[in-house]
């Protein structure tokens, strides 16, 4: 174990939802700390992914200018986009909970939103239509800055989408799916702790491949492959 609950934002709750990317030769660990009480975005940092550094909160729950809940799900775009760093996250709208939003940062621990509205919304009857999940740190394509979401119904039951923003401006989107990418159907994604759930946090190219790893029902870790093109 690499990380435990040390801190009063972790505390009796845990560090949960990790996204890693590296940066420079420093690994940059976006995580949700949970204290039974609030859910923030946090951030830890290592240069060899044994010995970790916190950074603290980075983006606090209650705050910003738009979100009046909980933050989570911090995902790093890999590279700077004119002079700045760019992160995508999940945070709470009046009424409307569990909506990406958007930040910049000069250094990769101060982070500034400039949007007063999420970057990108639940969608009425779709698959994200209760939630909008960062999932992996985006990839930088030739056609803009690519990203696997986690969405969920009404009901609940989630599903793995996507967006394409502009690689100019990354408050810009350029593209969604309409259909996921995949969905619930195997039984031991049904079934588990916290049922009907597929929920990518991880992927990696492996050579003319794309390697999704994710959860399956909070209990099991599945894999999916799609082919590049």
């Amino acid at each position: 174990m690499v990380l435990e609950p040390a801190t009063e934002y972790e505390r009796d709750g845990g560090l949960e939802d990790p996204r890693l990317i590296n940066i420079n030769d420093t690994y940059y660990l976006t995580y949700t700390g949970f204290n039974k009480k609030d859910a923030q975005l946090c951030l830890a940092t290592s240069r060899d992914l044994i010995n970790w550094k916190r950074q603290g909160v980075i983006l606090p729950a209650y705050k910003g200018r738009w979100n009046v809940g909980w933050t989570k799900a911090g995902s790093i775009i890999p590279q700077k986009i004119k002079g700045k760093y760019w992160m995508y996250f999940m945070a709470d709208a009046d009424k409307r909970p569990n909506q990406m939003g958007v930040a910049y940062s000069d250094d990769l621990v101060h982070w500034i939103e400039p949007l007063d509205r999420p970057v990108l919304e639940r969608r009425p009857s779709y698959f994200d239509s209760y939630v909008v999940e960062p999932g992996r740190p985006p990839v930088m394509t030739k056609d803009g800055i690519f990203m696997v979401y986690n969405g969920a119904d009404d009901r609940t039951v989630y599903a793995t989408g996507w967006a394409l923003f502009d690689k100019n401006d990354p408050t810009r989107v350029l593209a969604r799916s309409e259909k996921p990418i995949f969905r619930v159907e195997k039984e031991w994604e049904k079934m588990g702790q916290v049922p009907n759930v597929v929920f990518v946090t991880g992927m990696v190219r492996n050579g003319n491949r794309w390697l999704l790893y994710y959860g399956a029902a909070d209990k099991y870790v599945g894999l999916a492959v799609a082919p590049t093109r």
